[in-house]
């Protein structure tokens, strides 16, 4: 019945997990994401060593920690994309659930690090930041329901993930982290619009999104200090964005030459928030290019695949997963060069952390899982049978 809808499938049944796994992946954005973090550890041998240095550690401690945490991050998309679309979809229900419960309790048992926002838990050794590991499960979950919900006698998903997205932005809000809660609406948008929400509908929410911000400006101070110094034309040079702006004017084309950058020296988050300005510095533009390439080719190809999907939960939550990977890029780099507000978002496989780069890792495998050649047919052959 199978071979008659969709056609003759190209994978034996009895082939081995292995063969059968290559065969299939996205072998390009692959190498895109190993080279993403091959570029991650050289610029983090260059960002870290001076925070090691005043934090009274060793010198190379924190590329170290990278290439642990991101090597486990590696590992654990790996076996996350030979999983199939099922057997994602329920451990990322269960993440999700996990995570949820994680970010409700951050108010009571979370800790700030001295940053202002209660985002992390701390076990001593490492930190965890619920919110990392939540977006890539809501997600799924939004898909799935969305999905669901264009079955005969479906559940209300639009309106079951749309809850479920509002409660989430307003527990990231209360910790304040407004750019993790822009990233959740963000992807829980594109989900609905590709599910095919009506134009009105999302004028409205965006019309809820100004509001918002409006009413988070007049009532956090965190929020408008961060948006009055985006919009203020004097850019002061001691600030973070002031020593990025320098650091990417004096790397030019080429660079001031690998080990040479000064700004590593004077940010305190240049081995995470901005990385890119230390990659600009040492590197030139040559290099950002480079890493904007690279994730150009892997959401490209992702988006590519899926349109060719057939599977409806497939196709919205590979969009969502994608989107959200592109847009976080995007905003790191844009807060660099002052496009973009200060959000405190790492650049995805390339800033150091171990809550971000492992959850970058699951939300990759997720999409490369989603993104596997599966025998399905093209849409003209399987609508000729039909007629016949």
């Amino acid at each position: 019945m199978t071979e008659m809808v969709y056609g003759s499938a190209p994978i034996s049944a009895g082939e081995p997990i292995l063969p059968k796994w290559w065969r299939t992946i996205d072998k390009w954005s692959l190498a895109c994401i190993a080279m993403l973090f091959g570029m991650g550890l050289l610029l983090g041998l260059a960002a870290s060593p001076p925070l090691a240095e005043r934090n009274g550690l060793d010198p190379f401690h924190y590329v170290t920690r990278q290439a642990f945490f991101g090597g486990l991050a590696l590992l654990t998309m790996v076996i996350v994309t030979m999983m199939p679309p099922k057997t994602v979809r329920r451990w990322a229900v269960i993440g999700f659930l996990i995570s949820f419960v994680a970010l409700m309790g951050l108010p009571f048992l979370g800790t700030d690090f001295g940053k202002g926002a209660v985002r992390w838990y701390s076990l001593g050794f490492a930190s965890i930041q619920p919110s990392e590991f939540l977006k890539p499960g809501f997600i799924v979950v939004a898909a799935w329901l969305m999905a669901a919900s264009q079955e005969v006698g479906g559940p209300p998903g639009k309106s079951l993930s749309f809850a479920l997205c509002i409660a989430i932005v307003g527990l990231l809000a209360l910790q304040p982290d407004f750019g993790q809660a822009s990233l959740v609406l963000f992807g829980w948008g594109v989900v609905y619009f590709v599910a095919g929400a009506p134009i009105l509908v999302l004028v409205l929410l965006a019309g809820g999104v100004l509001f918002a911000g409006t009413v988070a400006y007049n009532m956090s101070e965190h929020f408008a200090r961060r948006i009055d110094g985006f919009f203020d034309p004097e850019l002061d040079p001691r600030t973070q964005l002031g020593y990025a702006a320098n650091a990417i004017q004096e790397g030019g084309f080429f660079g001031v030459g690998i080990g040479e950058g000064r700004v590593k020296w004077w940010l305190p988050d240049a081995h995470t928030d901005f990385i890119i300005a230390v990659a600009a510095e040492e590197y030139g533009l040559m290099l950002v290019l480079i890493l904007i390439l690279l994730y150009a080719v892997i959401v490209t190809r992702a988006f590519l695949r899926l349109m060719r999907e057939r599977d409806p939960f497939i196709r919205l939550a590979g969009t969502g997963l994608a989107a959200m990977f592109a847009v976080q890029a995007i905003i790191n780099m844009g807060v660099a060069v002052r496009l973009l507000p200060a959000k405190g978002m790492t650049l995805p496989f390339v800033s150091y952390g171990g809550s971000s780069i492992i959850a970058t890792g699951i939300a990759a495998g997720m999409l490369l899982a989603f993104t596997r050649s599966r025998p399905q047919g093209e849409i003209g052959d399987i609508l000729m049978r039909r007629e016949r």
